[in-house]
């Protein structure tokens, strides 16, 4: 069981790169927030499947409910951010 762990885990990295190359080259400024976002949702099931992992579930699951939200708050303030500057659209 552990090997599909580790295989879903390798998986989601190689799909982080696909939003990572969204965040750093997005033609807009909602493009990059929402490349940066997936990067932060996907991070926070790693963490889940790491804990897994290390059959310590507990402590990551904990870990990665606290990333998930800090992730929301940024996006939401950096959202709420260029929406007052005018630059999201």
């Amino acid at each position: 069981m552990d090997k599909i762990f580790l295989y879903a885990g390798l998986a989601l990295c190689a799909l982080m790169l696909a939003s990572l190359y969204r965040g750093v080259f997005g033609p807009t400024v909602l493009d990059r927030l929402i490349g940066v976002n997936a990067i932060g949702s996907k991070t926070t099931v790693l963490l889940v499947l790491v804990g897994f992992l290390f059959h310590r579930e507990d402590m990551f699951v904990d870990i990665a409910l606290a990333y998930a939200l800090l992730n929301f708050v940024a996006v939401l303030a950096a959202s709420r951010y260029f929406q007052k500057r005018g630059g999201l659209g």
